[in-house]
C-alpha cells in the first residue's frame, strides 16, 4: 500500500502531521489557554472553531488523496497472476506473491514484483519490456535468462530445478542489479540488469516468461523509487516564516507591556470591585501575561496558510491549463509537479541547462564520417535528388569525380574476382541516404580502402544495444546509437537480428552471424562502450566506440590515421555536430579466456562493489585498440531557442550551459543560440592533460594561473560583474576548479562572464556547479534537463524544471516542473514566475494587514480600559474576521492579480527584474505594511472614540456603550480592509467587485442576522439589537464618509 493512512492510524498520524507545523503548535496552545477559567477575554471557543476548520478542510484533503491512493493501491494488489504452488499454475492476486515464487508471466501484462528471468516463449530465453511505468521510456527493451535456465519450459521442468539466488539488499536503482544463482550445485551463475524484469514494468512481444520472485511490495525497486523528491522551501515562504516569528515577538513584547500596564493600573486603583481579580504579585502577572496573549494572538493570521496553500493549488492549474505551453505533436502540456515554488519561478537569476534534448531536439541524424583518415560527407545540403541522381550517371568507371558546384566527392569501386568465388563486389555505399530536404546522395569508395570501410560499417551494426523490430525500425534508449544504426542500414549493412548471443547483420547479399560474447556497457563515468565477438571467421573482436578523449586514451602505438582523425572531429565539432570514435582489437583466444574465466567472471558475480569490479575489468580488456573513424551526428536546435536565451538575457538572467560534449560542440553550439556571439571575449580552461578521476598537482596550478590571470584581465573592479566575456571550462579541468581551495576563484571569473559553458562534465559535477552557485551567491538558481544524468542538477537547484523529451521522462519526473520544450521555459518564468511572485505577495501582506489593523485596536482599547482584558468587539464576530468577512480578498489578490499581460511581459522582459530582485516583498516592505497597518487600526480606533467621546450618540440623548463603539469599529475596519484590497488591485475584474463589496456585504448581513438570533437561540446576547442601533446612528454614517 502507497496510503499514509487506515482507520486506525489516521487521526494520530494526521494530527502529527499538523502539529508538527509552528503555526498549528501556536493556535493549539491558543485554545488550551482559552480553556482556563478566567484567563480568556474572548470566550473558550473563540479560537478552536477556526483552528477545528482549517484542521477538517485539511483532514478532507488528506482524506480524498489517501482514498485516491487506497483505491489505486487495490486495483493493482487485486491484479491477477499465475503462480506456481503445488506443482502447478494457480491465479491468485497480487498481494499473494511472496518471495521464491515462480511466476507467469504473458504479453500485455505487468509484472507483480521484480522478477530474476528464467525461461520465455522466445529462443533463449529472451523478452521484450515495455518499462514506461518506471522511467518515462516507450522503447521496447530486451532481457534474457541464462542459458542455464532456458530449458525450462513446462511445470515438469520446474518440478525439477533446485537453486538459491542470492542477491543485493534492496535499493532504487533502475538500472543496476548484483545477484547469483546456483543450480543443482553447479558454480555461480552472474545474474545483472539483463536478468532483471522489474514491477511495473510490462511484458511485450513475448507470449509468456516464467520468472523467481526476488522483491516484493514496498522492497521492490519500483517501490522504492516511489518516495517523495526533496522538500524545497521557497524563498517567500523562508521570510513570510520570518515575519511569522516577527509577528510572535511582538505579540509577546504588547502582551508583556500589557501586564506590566494591568499592574501599574491595579496600585493606582483601588476602587476595582467589578472587576475579576486574578491577584497581584507573580502570579497575578502571570496570568495577566496569559489573559493579553490569548487576546492579541490573532495577529498572527491563522487563515494565512490554509490561503496561501489554496492560491498555489490553484495557480499550479492554470500553469497546467496554459495552451501555450502545450506541445501539441507529443500531446504534453506544461505540468506543475509542486506548488509550493510557484513564486520561486519569478525571482530565478541562473539557469543550469544541460545541452542534447533540452536546447537540441535530441533527435539524431548520421551526417558525416571519418574512416581512416578520409572524410566522407556533404558541405551543403541544397542540392536535388533528382540533380544528385542525374550527375551519378555521368560518373565513368574507376575515376574519383569532384562536383564543382557542392565539392561531394563521388568514387567507383571497380568490379573484381578472386579464385573465381567472387564474381562481383557489389557496390559499397559508404555514405548514408541523407533524407533531409529530400536530398539523396551517394559515395562510392576505391578498392583500396574497402576493408577499412567494411570494418567501419561492421562495427556500425554490431557494436550497440538497439533492438530490431519489424519493417527495418529499431527500439533504442539511445537515440545517437538508433541514428548509427539506421545509417549502417542506409549504407547497406543491415542488422536485422539479435539474439542473447548473436547479432546477424545483412551485408553484400548475405547474412553474418556475430556471437555476442560479452557487453561491456556504457555509463556516464566510462562515456564508452564495448563489445566483445566472435566474427564469421572466427576471430575474437573488441569493438568499442565512446568519446574521442576516452578512446585516444586506449589507442595502441600502432594505430593510424590519429592525426587525420582529429582534425576531422574538430571540424565536425565546428560545424555543431554530436562525435563518436570507433576502435576495434584482435583478441588473442587464450588471453580472451584467461580475462573471461578469472577478471570478468569474478567480477560479474560480485554482489558487494559489483559495478566498480566490473569497471577494473572493463579497463583491463579495452585497450591496444585500432582506430578505425569516427561519426559525426546533427541534433538540431529546438525551435525558438536562440530567441528564449536572448529573451531570457533581456530579463537579467544568466545562463549556463552544462553538457557531457565535445569543447567545440559546444562552443558551436553556444554561438548557434547567441549564448555567445562575436563580441565576447573567450577564457578556455581546457587543459588536454588533465585527466577525469585523478588530481594532478601541475594541472592544479595551471588551472589556477589561468584564472587568476583572467580575473587580472577582467579588473577587480569588474569582479562579479557581467563583462562581455565567455567562460568555456571541460570536465578535466572542473575538477580542479571546483576544489576547496580555487572554488571561490572558480565562482569569482564565471560570475564575471556573461556566459559559461562547461563541456565534457558528469552528472555529479552539473550538481556540484548548481550547489556552488547556490550556496555562495543570494540569487534564485533553475536547472533544466531532459535525461537521467540530468536528475542530480535538478534536484540540486532552487528549482528543477524537466524535458519531457525523447529520453524518456527521469528528468521530468524528478522536477518541481516539466514542460515539452526549452522555448516555453520564457512565459513560466517571464509571466508565470512573475504573476505568481506579485500575486502571493499581496496576497501575504494583505492576510498580514488586515489582521494588524483590526487586532491592535484592542491594544489601544486597553488604554482605556485599565488593561484589564476586556475586549472591543463580540468574541464570535472575531472569530469569523478572517474565516468569513475578508476570506475573498486575499484569494482574489492571489489568484487574478496582474500589473501586466502576458503579451507584455513578454515584450518587456526587463518587467522580470520586479520580482527577481524581491522588491515587492523583504524586511522592508514587511515593516512598511506594518507601520502602515498600525496608523490605520490608530485611526479607525479614534476616530469613532472622539466622535463618541461624551457618549451621545443620538438627539435623544441615548448612549451606546462598549459594543456599541465596538461594532462602528468593526464596521469601519472591515469597510477599510475591503477597499484596501481594491487599492492594492491593478486589474478590477468582476471577481474583484465581488471580493470586495462581497465581503462587506457579508458582514452586514451577518450583523443584521446576528443582533436578532437570541430570540431564536441562547447566542450573541450582547449584541441584541445592535445592528438597528448602529445603523441608525447619524454618526455612524457620517464615519463611513471620513472612512
Amino acid at each position: 500500500s502507497t496510503g499514509k493512512y487506515n482507520f486506525v492510524t489516521f487521526l494520530p498520524l494526521f494530527l502529527f502531521e499538523q502539529f508538527r507545523k509552528i503555526f498549528n503548535i501556536f493556535f493549539l496552545i491558543i485554545c488550551i489557554l482559552q480553556q482556563i477559567p478566567g484567563i480568556s477575554p474572548t470566550g473558550k471557543y473563540t479560537t478552536i472553531v477556526p483552528l477545528a476548520f482549517i484542521l477538517t478542510v485539511a483532514a478532507i484533503k488528506e482524506t480524498v488523496e489517501d482514498y485516491k491512493r487506497h483505491k489505486a493501491d487495490g486495483a493493482v494488489n487485486n491484479r491477477k497472476v499465475e503462480i506456481f504452488r503445488d506443482g502447478r499454475f494457480v491465479e491468485l492476486a497480487w498481494t499473494e506473491v511472496v518471495v521464491g515464487d515462480i511466476v507467469k508471466v504473458v504479453s500485455g501484462k505487468f509484472f507483480p514484483a521484480d522478477l530474476v528471468l528464467l525461461s520465455s516463449s522466445e529462443p533463449q530465453a529472451m523478452c521484450y519490456i515495455e518499462t514506461a511505468n518506471l522511467d518515462g521510456e516507450t522503447n521496447l527493451k530486451i532481457r534474457q535468462g541464462l542459458p542455464a535456465t532456458s530449458k525450462i519450459q513446462s511445470t515438469e521442468d520446474m518440478l525439477q530445478v533446485r537453486g538459491m539466488i542470492e542477491c543485493e539488499t534492496p535499493n532504487r536503482n533502475l538500472y543496476s542489479f548484483t545477484g547469483s544463482i546456483k543450480l543443482h550445485d553447479d558454480r555461480l551463475l552472474p545474474l545483472g540488469p539483463d536478468q532483471i524484469l522489474l514491477r511495473g514494468a510490462m511484458l511485450r512481444n513475448t507470449k509468456w516468461i516464467y520468472g523467481v520472485v526476488v522483491y516484493t511490495g514496498h522492497e521492490s525497486k519500483l517501490m522504492k523509487n516511489a518516495n517523495r523528491a526533496p522538500l524545497k522551501m521557497s524563498n517567500v515562504d523562508r521570510t513570510t516564516n520570518m515575519q511569522i516569528w516577527f509577528l510572535m515577538a511582538i505579540l509577546l513584547v504588547i502582551s508583556l507591556a500589557s501586564a506590566i500596564g494591568s499592574e501599574v493600573w491595579k496600585k493606582e486603583t483601588t476602587k476595582r470591585w467589578y472587576l475579576n481579580d486574578t491577584g497581584t504579585g507573580a502570579k497575578g502577572f502571570f496570568m495577566e501575561l496569559l489573559t493579553f496573549i490569548i487576546l492579541y494572538n490573532n495577529l498572527v493570521p491563522i487563515s494565512l496558510l490554509v490561503t496561501l496553500e489554496v492560491v498555489k493549488f490553484i495557480q499550479a492549474i492554470f500553469i497546467n491549463s496554459d495552451l501555450d505551453m502545450y506541445h501539441e505533436e507529443t500531446d504534453t502540456p506544461a505540468m506543475a509537479r509542486t506548488s509550493n515554488l510557484n513564486e520561486e519561478l519569478g525571482q530565478v537569476k541562473y539557469i543550469f541547462s544541460d545541452k542534447t534534448g533540452t536546447l537540441t531536439e535530441n533527435i539524431m541524424e548520421f551526417k558525416k564520417c571519418s574512416i581512416g583518415g578520409v572524410k566522407y560527407g556533404v558541405m551543403n545540403y541544397e542540392q536535388t535528388a533528382a540533380a544528385e541522381q542525374q550527375f551519378l550517371f555521368k560518373i565513368p568507371s574507376s575515376k574519383i569525380i569532384m562536383n564543382p558546384k557542392n565539392n561531394i566527392i563521388y568514387a567507383n569501386v571497380s568490379t573484381i574476382a578472386t579464385n573465381n568465388i567472387i564474381v562481383r563486389i557489389l557496390v559499397v555505399r559508404i555514405f548514408i541516404f541523407l533524407i533531409i530536404k529530400g536530398v539523396r546522395l551517394l559515395n562510392f569508395v576505391e578498392q583500396a580502402i574497402l576493408s577499412q570501410v567494411r570494418d567501419f560499417l561492421t562495427m556500425m551494426s554490431v557494436c550497440h544495444t538497439v533492438v530490431p523490430e519489424r519493417a527495418s525500425k529499431y527500439q533504442s534508449s539511445s537515440p545517437d546509437e538508433n541514428a548509427i544504426v539506421r545509417a549502417a542500414r542506409n549504407l547497406g549493412f543491415v542488422f536485422c537480428v539479435r539474439t542473447p548471443t548473436h547479432v546477424v547483420v545483412r551485408a553484400n547479399g548475405k547474412e553474418d552471424s556475430y556471437e555476442v560474447l560479452n557487453v561491456l556497457e556504457f555509463n556516464s563515468t566510462r562515456k564508452r562502450m564495448s563489445v566483445i565477438v566472435r566474427a564469421p571467421d572466427g576471430r575474437i573482436l573488441l569493438m568499442c566506440k565512446g568519446a574521442d578523449n576516452v578512446i585516444y586514451e586506449r589507442l595502441s602505438d600502432k594505430s593510424q590515421f590519429l592525426f587525420e582523425t582529429e582534425n576531422h572531429l574538430r571540424d565536425y565539432a565546428q560545424d555543431g555536430l554530436r562525435t563518436l570514435c570507433f576502435a576495434q582489437a584482435v583478441l588473442d583466444e587464450a588471453d580472451y579466456k584467461v580475462w573471461n574465466d578469472t577478471v570478468y567472471y569474478e567480477a560479474s558475480t560480485a554482489v558487494i562493489d559489483r559495478d566498480i569490479k566490473l569497471a577494473h575489468a572493463y579497463e583491463a580488456i579495452e585497450k591496444n585498440l585500432f582506430l578505425l573513424g569516427a561519426s559525426a551526428i546533427e541534433d538540431k536546435l529546438q525551435q525558438g531557442v536562440p530567441e528564449t536565451i536572448a529573451t531570457l538575457a533581456k530579463a537579467d538572467i544568466k545562463i549556463w550551459v552544462l553538457t557531457g560534449d565535445k569543447q567545440e560542440t559546444a562552443i558551436n553550439i553556444a554561438y548557434s543560440t547567441h549564448l555567445i556571439n562575436n563580441e565576447m571575449a573567450l577564457v578556455l580552461l581546457n587543459d588536454s592533460t588533465a585527466e577525469v578521476g585523478g588530481f594532478d598537482y601541475e594541472t592544479f596550478q595551471k588551472t589556477k594561473q589561468t584564472m587568476e590571470e583572467a580575473i587580472t584581465e577582467i579588473g577587480q573592479e569588474f569582479l562579479r560583474q557581467e563583462n562581455e566575456v565567455a567562460l568555456v571550462v571541460t570536465g578535466a579541468t572542473l575538477q580542479h576548479a571546483l576544489h576547496t581551495d580555487l572554488e571561490s576563484t572558480f565562482l569569482d571569473l564565471a560570475l564575471s562572464c556573461k556566459a559559461v559553458v562547461c563541456c565534457r562534465v558528469s552528472p555529479m559535477q552539473k550538481a556540484m556547479i548548481v550547489e556552488l552557485v547556490k550556496k555562495n551567491c543570494q540569487a534564485i538558481t533553475l536547472a533544466i534537463g531532459d535525461g537521467a544524468n540530468d536528475v542530480s542538477m535538478i534536484q540540486a537547484a532552487h528549482v528543477g524544471v524537466g524535458i519531457s523529451g525523447q529520453e524518456g521522462l527521469q528528468a521530468a519526473n524528478s522536477s518541481d516542473y516539466s514542460i515539452a520544450q526549452f522555448c516555453y521555459l520564457q512565459k513560466l518564468l517571464l509571466v508565470h514566475g512573475a504573476w505568481n511572485y506579485n500575486r502571493l505577495t499581496k496576497c501575504i501582506l494583505f492576510s498580514f494587514y488586515k489582521n494588524i489593523c483590526l487586532y491592535l485596536i484592542e491594544l489601544w482599547f486597553a488604554f482605556y480600559n485599565g488593561f484589564s482584558g476586556q475586549i472591543l468587539f463580540d468574541r464570535w464576530t472575531i472569530s469569523f474576521y478572517n474565516v468569513f468577512f475578508t476570506a475573498l480578498p486575499p484569494f482574489t489578490l492571489g489568484l487574478f492579480e496582474r500589473t501586466c499581460s502576458s503579451k507584455v511581459m513578454l515584450k518587456y522582459p526587463q518587467l522580470y527584474s520586479i520580482s527577481q530582485s524581491a522588491s515587492k516583498y523583504n524586511a522592508k516592505v514587511f515593516w512598511a505594511m506594518f507601520l502602515n497597518a498600525t496608523i490605520h487600526s490608530l485611526m479607525l480606533f479614534y476616530m469613532p472614540a472622539f466622535s463618541l467621546y461624551n457618549e451621545i450618540a443620538f438627539s435623544n440623548g441615548q448612549v451606546g456603550g462598549y459594543l456599541f463603539l465596538g461594532n462602528f469599529v468593526y464596521t469601519f475596519t472591515v469597510f477599510t480592509v475591503c477597499l484596501k484590497a481594491g487599492l492594492e488591485s491593478s486589474t478590477w475584474t468582476i471577481l474583484t467587485h465581488i471580493a470586495v463589496w462581497g465581503s462587506f456585504a457579508i458582514w452586514l448581513i451577518f450583523f443584521g442576522v446576528y443582533s436578532h438570533v437570541f430570540s431564536i437561540l441562547p447566542l450573541g446576547a450582547e449584541m441584541l439589537g445592535q445592528a438597528d442601533i448602529v445603523m441608525s446612528s447619524p454618526v455612524f454614517w457620517l464615519g463611513m464618509l471620513l472612512v
